[in-house]
């Protein structure tokens, strides 16, 4: 049996692991706080979900070292959601139908890991990662702009002096401080040491409580969830209604999950399991459903100031949902005098590290398509929101890659000595280059006996093979005969059922597999 391993094999420290969850925790409380009132819910629900979203995820996920919690994707989606539940139900009811559809979305999740989805992620082009990642940085920078308000309005005079001088410290701070060692997170040296210079020398500026209590709520500072069954009605109306927002909290949390798997990949160097986190974050969705806490997925944020800041294995996210807990429980008065200041400079940071600045310089070096994508993934993750942005990424660069692919194909003619006339193919025969090969045969004017040779050509997919049934048909009925060369048997197979009437000459198949529903397990003859 496999030993579960706190620390996976990573340059990782106990120690590490320890210190950075406890920044993480720190910068966790002003997110899901925020998060909680933008749903319309106690901040208390959007803590008990960053806990319990760390904690299961950590310890069975597929990505040691990444941090889960309540966040700002999934939230937008619940805003509608216990809207319309409160004015279907009364006074409370959204709010437990925010947990009913975490238990779906927890149940779909599951499903994505069990079948294996979470390897589609793969499928993710490049660009697409890089317009995800510059996009996210945006989306986080705006978001700390909020800081800067009180009441709604930009705040002015001494507290923005102020408020710029703090962030501008910590940004120093953590600049510097990695220079010197690295033995202590930059992070936690940073906020302590910023939170202690506002306690003793009674600087007035915005901290976590004055923060919650400007959103309407009293502090941080509550007990242990509890075990409760959403109380709603268990019919089909209930179902359709929850349903929706299930699926689409469930794709935009496995969508930002998976991403950040990969960019924690990257980061360290190392392989997460996509399916195993998409059970991972399923599991957790349907323990904040049944715990009350607001659910939520992978932190890109959050995930990155762990890693910067040494944190590397499980222990790392374990301990940040613990330290999480014990802030809720027994810490609410230490946390609530942490600046916002310093937590709002340690994000702009996150930003500087998360923003692909190799953009600009490869930007003039590769295809003006994969720049496109780029730029409209970046745009469309700032404007609507991550799931949208890389499916339109990933659906714009797939119809690049088979425009590019369709003009491929070409054909070389000849008559030989016998007045046979020989046309052979060149480039991949799908869907997307159906009509080009069509356009290389002459019907009409060629003689009556005619070669079409596969050999350099890949046919693709059931449109390739249509094409050539129809082109077989074309050449019959003008009393000509047809020989194809070069064509798989899986082909041959085809063309045959799909139209008895049609007499084609296959000479020297190759062995190979054409990819079409239905008929993937023909066994060449």
């Amino acid at each position: 049996m496999k030993r579960f391993k706190l620390i996976e094999d990573t340059e990782g420290t106990v120690k590490d692991d320890i210190l950075s969850g406890v920044t993480v925790a720190i910068a966790l409380v002003p997110e899901a706080v925020a998060f909680a009132f933008i749903v319309g819910v106690s901040p208390v629900v959007g803590l008990y979900g960053a806990f319990m979203m760390g904690l299961v995820t950590a310890v069975i996920g597929g990505r040691p070292g990444m941090i889960s919690g309540a966040t700002g994707a999934t939230a937008i989606v619940l805003v509608s959601l216990v809207k319309t539940g409160t004015d279907m139900g009364g006074e409370g009811a959204g709010l437990q139908y925010l947990f009913a559809t975490l238990l779906l979305v927890g149940v779909l999740q599951i499903l994505a890991g069990v079948f294996r989805f979470g390897k589609f992620v793969r499928l993710i082009p490049h660009p697409v990662m890089m317009g995800f990642v510059n996009g996210l940085a945006i989306v986080i920078f705006l978001a700390q702009l909020d800081m800067f308000k009180v009441n709604g309005a930009w705040m002015q005079g001494k507290p923005l002096y102020t408020m710029l001088g703090l962030v501008g410290l910590t940004m120093a701070i953590l600049y510097v401080f990695p220079k010197v060692t690295n033995k202590v997170p930059a992070a936690l040296v940073a906020i302590i040491t910023v939170a202690l210079l506002v306690i003793f020398t009674g600087i007035e500026t915005e901290t976590v409580l004055s923060f919650v209590q400007a959103k309407g709520g009293e502090g941080i500072k509550a007990g242990l969830p509890s075990f409760n069954v959403p109380a709603i009605p268990l019919n089909l109306d209930t179902l359709s209604f929850i349903f929706p927002y299930a699926a689409i909290i469930a794709a935009i949390g496995l969508i930002e999950s998976l991403m950040a798997l990969n960019l924690i990949d990257e980061l360290t160097n190392t392989h997460g399991n996509a399916n195993k986190e998409s059970i991972a974050q399923g599991s957790a969705n349907i323990v904040n459903g049944f715990l009350g806490g607001m659910g939520g997925c992978a932190m890109i944020g959050q995930s990155i100031i762990n890693i910067k800041s040494g944190g590397r294995g499980r222990l790392s996210g374990i301990v940040a949902a613990l330290a999480l807990l014990l802030f809720i429980l027994f810490g609410s008065s230490l946390i609530e005098m942490i600046p916002v200041a310093a937590l709002v400079g340690l994000m702009f940071m996150v930003v500087g590290g998360t923003f692909a600045w190799s953009t600009f310089s490869v930007l003039d070096k590769i295809p003006l398509s994969d720049a496109l994508v780029i730029l409209l993934v970046t745009v469309l993750t700032v404007i609507f929101d991550l799931a949208i942005a890389v499916l339109a990424g990933v659906i714009v660069s797939a119809l690049v890659f088979a425009w590019e692919n369709a003009l491929r194909i070409r054909a070389r003619k000849h008559i030989d000595e016998n007045g046979v006339k020989h046309y052979e193919i060149f480039g991949p025969l799908f869907f997307g280059s159906v009509q080009m090969f069509n356009s290389k045969f002459d019907v009409e004017n060629d003689p009556k006996e005619i070669i079409i040779d596969f050999r350099e050509s890949r046919v693709a997919d059931h449109s390739g093979i249509e094409a050539i049934n129809k082109l077989a048909q074309k050449y019959e009925q003008a009393g000509k005969n047809i020989s194809l060369l070069h064509l798989s048997p899986d082909c041959r197979k085809l063309i045959h059922k799909a139209d008895k009437l049609i007499q084609v000459d296959i000479i020297e198949d190759p062995e190979y597999t054409v990819v079409v529903d239905g008929f993937e397990d023909y066994s060449p003859v």
